[in-house]
């Protein structure tokens, strides 16, 4: 007894010893850190005034021969009337410089702000010729963006007024273990998930939401330079991204053969149809062309990875882009999708990765940067960056802003390298004139917060429309049950459904069987307006559209759509 009592004070007195030098080493790894994060803040500050400096010795170089001139002779009727001499000049100039993150072979790169000096507009002039644009065309859309009769879902001015709000979204708990209780014993492929982790609106209809600015594109259409034309596609391709930021629900999965067409033609001069074209891997096609000059296709294909904490959704596939006037065609791809918190705690959403821009007719590049969120990061959160090049690599605009909430393009007017003694690489130094506005995200309607975050467009997109295809998302029952706040009703019709399309696959299937065991070839499903062809540019097969959805539309035959509701 006397050795198990000696033994238990021992093993007390080591669990406190352990514990004392545990938090003395804490608190000194925490002091390290402390210092390691204050001595990175002084380099940084340290690197962007030696670049300030740099900058401001530079150009008082250059211009040290007109300021002597200027000394010893009198004042000139320019200089009276300005009230100020060189060295104020160049004081603003400091006051205006700024610097950006970017992405090139270092992490950053950084860019000045030039004041607009006759040099700086001579430097432009010639730039712009270069590159075949006319300043004057760009410089009156600068910051207008869209006027109130060009915003999408507000349309003021259109021929139909549109709805502007739904019900209210249900404040039904979530009960977690009675959905895990009810999968217990059944296989994955049929376990119903709750119209709760859901919205009501489809995959089609979430992707028919790229074209919430579709402005952009019609202001680049009637651009003369192609360089800004790219800007403006860049910013469409950011602006994509801009509903996402609240909408951290799932959109309900199409059936296969679903369908969901986007009429604006006589509002804002565009048609937009989507189908599901492929329900495993799930694959949807998308087809939209424009009266204002321009046609925009994709096939995207969603893969997906839970990595515990958090689900990355990747969209496969190429959006294309091509421009009626001027042939140019552009292709891109889209970023990573984070889903964070998916076990505890509230859920949020991040884009990160690089977009590659490709305009194939004149090779000329975006390469667009979307900063992942880190917490001991410095930078703005949801930074976006780019740089806009020719084909030979020579850079004409940097754009930056955020995916959430507005872009702008700076021109480049000099670049420099400069070495870095921190990473023992060079860095690109780009002077540029002041930045202009590309893009601004709408504001949110009001009591959005209720209504699933929801923008404008989006609130518009599940209307009841008369005419639409018998496989349209809006006659879809349990996505309609949803919206109209009946969750109960909607998880019985979206079982329903999802057991229904289960047994047109095992039919399907056991047709194949029975073709194979006949010898016999079998035809696969064929999606009803979208075909495979093999893409000259990217050189893969995707689904385009084949053409037939609007006559069948003008003519209201629908007998050849099959019944998926």
């Amino acid at each position: 007894m006397l050795f198990c009592e000696s033994l238990l004070v021992l093993t007390l007195k080591a669990c406190r010893d352990f514990l004392d030098l545990a938090e003395t080493h804490s608190r000194r790894w925490q002091r390290a850190l402390q210092y390691e994060r204050e001595q990175r803040s002084h380099l940084e500050q340290t690197i962007e005034q030696l670049a300030k400096q740099h900058n401001s010795l530079e150009r008082a170089w250059r211009e040290a021969p007109a300021h002597t001139a200027k000394a010893a002779s009198a004042p000139t009727p320019s200089t009276e009337r300005s009230g100020r001499g060189p060295k104020e000049e160049a004081s603003d100039e400091d006051e205006d410089t700024e610097f950006f993150d970017a992405m090139e072979d270092s992490p950053a790169f950084i860019t000045v702000r030039a004041s607009e000096a006759p040099q700086h507009r001579r430097s432009q002039s010639s730039l712009s010729a270069a590159s075949g644009s006319q300043p004057n065309d760009w410089s009156q859309e600068d910051h207008g963006g869209p006027g109130p009769s060009e915003a999408s879902g507000r349309d003021q001015g259109a021929l139909r007024t549109r709805r502007s709000h739904i019900t209210q979204k249900p404040n039904y708990s979530l009960n977690l273990w009675s959905i895990m209780k009810n999968c217990i014993g059944k296989e994955l492929s049929k376990i119903p998930m709750p119209v709760n982790f859901n919205e009501p609106l489809s995959m089609l209809q979430r992707l028919t939401e790229d074209l919430e600015y579709h402005e952009l594109l019609d202001r680049a259409a009637r651009c003369d330079s192609s360089l800004e034309q790219m800007c403006l596609v860049a910013a469409f391709s950011v602006s994509s991204y801009s509903t996402t930021v609240h909408r951290t629900a799932k959109p309900f999965n199409p059936l296969l053969g679903e369908t969901y067409e986007l009429d604006r033609s006589e509002e804002y001069g565009y048609r937009s149809l989507c189908e599901q074209v492929s329900h495993h891997p799930p694959a949807a096609a998308h087809h939209v062309i424009s009266q204002r000059g321009w046609t925009l296709w994709q096939e995207i294909t969603i893969a997906s990875k839970f990595r515990g904490k958090y689900l990355s959704i990747m969209p496969l596939g190429a959006i294309h882009l091509h421009f009626h006037s001027s042939g140019n065609h552009y292709v891109w791809r889209k970023v990573t999708s984070t889903v964070h918190n998916i076990i505890v705690g509230k859920l949020w959403i991040d884009q990160s990765g690089d977009i590659e821009i490709v305009n194939h007719k004149t090779k000329e590049v975006c390469q667009l940067k979307f900063s992942p969120y880190s917490y001991f990061s410095r930078d703005v959160p949801r930074k976006v960056t780019g740089v806009v090049a020719q084909g030979d690599g020579q850079a004409h605009y940097i754009l930056s802003g955020t995916w959430d909430e507005k872009i702008e393009s700076a021109k480049i007017v000099q670049s420099s390298r400069r070495g870095s003694s921190t990473e023992g690489k060079q860095k690109t130094v780009y002077q540029t004139l002041s930045p202009k506005l590309l893009w601004k995200k709408y504001p949110l309607p009001e009591n959005a917060e209720n209504m699933y975050f929801f923008s404008s467009l989006a609130l518009t997109l599940n209307e009841a429309e008369e005419g639409v295809g018998a496989t349209d998302s809006r006659l879809r029952p349990d996505q309609r049950l949803m919206e109209e706040g009946r969750w109960d009703e909607a998880n019985s019709e979206k079982q329903r459904l999802e057991e229904k399309q289960r047994a047109v696959r095992r039919r399907r299937e056991a047709e194949a069987t029975d073709a194979y065991d006949e010898g016999k070839e079998f035809e696969g499903y064929q999606p009803l307006w979208f075909h495979q062809r093999r893409d000259s540019i990217t050189g893969e097969t995707n689904f385009v559209y084949k053409g037939g959805y609007w006559e069948a539309k003008e003519r209201q035959d629908w007998s050849m759509c099959t019944e998926i509701f």
